[in-house]
């Protein structure tokens, strides 16, 4: 029998970048690596061609600056690192396509400066941007940093519009930077479609993973860091069959799951519904926020078209912000009544939602629908989006809006999904409109941002990123694709210390939930025969999952079985083609619409090894793969 199933093992980039790290620390105690001499390792940890690693001795402990020349000196990337005699120096900043030049200098010595070169080439990724406006002054050593929602992955960019860090594996979501100075984002490994991940990466620019944290449920959208450093984490209620309406508390040390929060314990599924609702995502919570002076969460629900505070403590409902429209009676004191003598208007399937110091709300409107009502629901002609910041009370229950950037923009601000603000100061703001979508003829799409693309080959996405700064506008980037949220922050990071690197192998931490199996068998007659070659099954092996790669026509009935020894585990696969109410990031998406993508965990593969087979239709199929329990 030919076989006609692929398998290939995908080793974890934490131990990836151990084996790379201890090769290049051999290759530097095994020379005589000095300032005027320095081993230069480009892109040493494999995930950002944009970055090197410098590494030399001294024979007196001396602190070192570097300096990444720019193309304009106010481009000019630099840092200083701590007193020692083995230097360790990350590099970032790198242009892609360039003969990059680096100075590296004992601190407040440039007269001895030596200048090392490292040549970039063709970077994929880095020539998206269509415009920037704002100055050197106002970025200073700043980048913008987009977080991917489409095919294009995360990048950074500078005051002059050029590209400084580009992640080369698909990191999603939001990005938030520690107090330690490190960055924080998901992992690149799906569990499950079309965009839950395994968990979160504690990494630096220059590319290195210091920790996965990894969340048993799937990790999306976003998270925010506690007082205590422990994480929230936003997650799926995978026993009431929904998602996106459940958070865990991750303990930053070991990544134990400390707490699980499930929104039906507050909240009735269907007490109010967005034009993307649906029962399996009835609220599709895409933003966390913790206040420490009211130990409160505000949680943005985009398909219940509101902001729900709870307390932190007991999770009953503090306050509301939504349009009261529709909602049931029982809900009606935790809304607010508009007050003020100046325009207002509700936010509909919002994102982003944050507490500022003196206690008022903020949220990125995407003003998706506009409308509670069905019959009110705005074309994307009509729509806009917007920045707005509210002032509440939560004693008389009143709500005043106080300050908007977008509508004035129309359409072409409109982003029917993603998005953010960023609140820096009284009257000074980020406001990030990342999933405008126009189709082939220059109109606002209908589809959100990967579903025009796959409806329309002549679509085109943009994301446009503003700061407000006390009746300014300072800065406007636009670029040609869509970006999940954006945020501003130095690549050599001004928080914590942390400047230098930490060697060492990575870690782990946490554990992977079990992938839901199905209860029942497929009557199907096993065949003597290689599974047909169209089907194109691909298995990648991972230490604590797997995933399952084929393609399948429309409609087929698919399930893959694991038989071993002792247990048989199936696992059911949709052919089933359509479109979900919110696509937050469809970096994940086949390019054909026949390709499927099934991620099995290895949670309770304790019982020996399993043939993988295939039921398609009414045979079965042995792939002659075989999984290792």
């Amino acid at each position: 029998m030919t076989e006609t199933a692929t398998y290939t093992y995908k080793e974890h980039l934490i131990e990836k970048q151990r084996k790379a790290e201890e090769a290049m620390l051999e290759e530097f105690h095994l020379g005589d690596y000095t300032l005027d001499n320095p081993l230069v390792k480009y892109n040493a940890y494999l995930i950002n061609p944009l970055s090197a690693v410098v590494l030399f001795k001294t024979e007196e402990p001396t602190a070192i600056t570097v300096r990444v020349l720019g193309k304009t000196e106010e481009a000019d990337i630099f840092q200083t690192f701590p007193v020692g005699t083995e230097h360790v120096l990350p590099i970032v900043g790198l242009y892609p396509e360039y003969e990059n030049k680096v100075e590296i200098y004992p601190y407040q010595t440039p007269s001895k400066k030596h200048t090392v070169t490292i040549p970039v080439g063709q970077v994929e990724g880095t020539d998206l941007v269509n415009s920037i406006e704002t100055t050197p002054e106002y970025m200073q050593d700043n980048i913008m940093f987009l977080c991917p929602a489409n095919y294009a992955l995360a990048i950074a960019v500078d005051y002059a519009g050029d590209v400084r860090l580009k992640l080369d594996v698909p990191m999603v979501w939001d990005v938030k930077v520690l107090d330690n100075g490190h960055l924080l984002m998901s992992s690149d490994r799906l569990t499950s479609m079309p965009y839950f991940m395994s968990g979160m990466y504690e990494f630096s620019a220059v590319g290195k993973i210091y920790t996965e944290y990894r969340v048993p449920t799937g990790f999306h959208h976003d998270c925010c860091v506690l007082p205590n450093g422990d994480i929230i984490a936003l997650t799926c209620n995978h026993e009431n069959s929904t998602v996106e309406d459940q958070l865990v508390v991750v303990d930053k040390d070991t990544g134990v799951v400390k707490r699980t929060i499930n929104y039906i314990d507050f909240l009735k599924p269907g007490a109010q519904k967005s034009g993307s609702w649906s029962e399996e995502d009835w609220f599709h919570n895409n933003a966390v926020w913790y206040d420490k002076h009211t130990n409160s969460l505000t949680l943005s629900g985009r398909h219940v078209n509101a902001m729900v505070n709870i307390d932190f403590d007991t999770e009953e409902i503090n306050w509301i912000i939504s349009d009261p429209d529709g909602w049931p009676e029982e809900y009606h004191k935790y809304l607010f009544t508009p007050v003020g003598d100046g325009e207002f208007d509700w936010q509909y399937e919002q994102h982003a939602n944050l507490i500022t110091p003196d206690g008022d709300v903020m949220c990125f409107d995407n003003h998706h629908y506009g409308a509670q009502d069905p019959d009110k629901y705005l074309t994307p002609e009509e729509s806009y989006s917007r920045g707005v910041r509210y002032k509440i009370d939560t004693e008389t229950m009143e709500i005043e809006q106080v300050w908007q950037y977008g509508k004035e923009r129309g359409y072409e601000f409109f982003s029917p999904y993603i998005c953010n603000v960023v609140y820096y100061n009284e009257d000074h703001y980020l406001i990030h409109s990342g999933g405008i979508a126009y189709d082939g003829q220059g109109n606002p799409s209908k589809e959100l941002g990967p579903f025009a693309m796959q409806e329309d080959p002549d679509a085109k996405l943009e994301s446009i990123t503003v700061e407000w700064n006390h009746g300014v506008k300072e800065y406007e980037l636009s670029v040609r694709s869509n970006y999940y949220r954006a945020e501003k922050f130095p690549l050599y990071s001004k928080k914590g210390g942390e400047y230098d690197l930490q060697l060492g192998a990575g870690r782990v931490l946490g554990y992977l939930g079990e992938t839901a199996q199905m209860d029942y068998d497929i009557p199907a007659e096993e065949v003597n025969e290689p599974v047909p070659e169209k089907v194109d099954v691909r298995l990648t092996d991972e230490e604590d999952m797997f995933t399952f790669e084929a393609m399948f026509e429309k409609g087929q009935l698919v399930m893959l079985v694991l038989e071993g020894e002792e247990d048989t585990r199936r696992y059911f696969i949709s052919t089933a083609k359509g479109h979900r109410g919110a696509m937050c990031a469809g970096t994940f998406l086949p390019k054909d619409d026949r390709e499927t993508r099934t991620v099995v965990t290895k949670y309770g593969f304790d019982k020996g090894d399993y043939k993988v087979k295939l039921i398609i239709d009414d045979k079965k199929y042995d792939t002659g793969l075989t999984i290792k329990g």
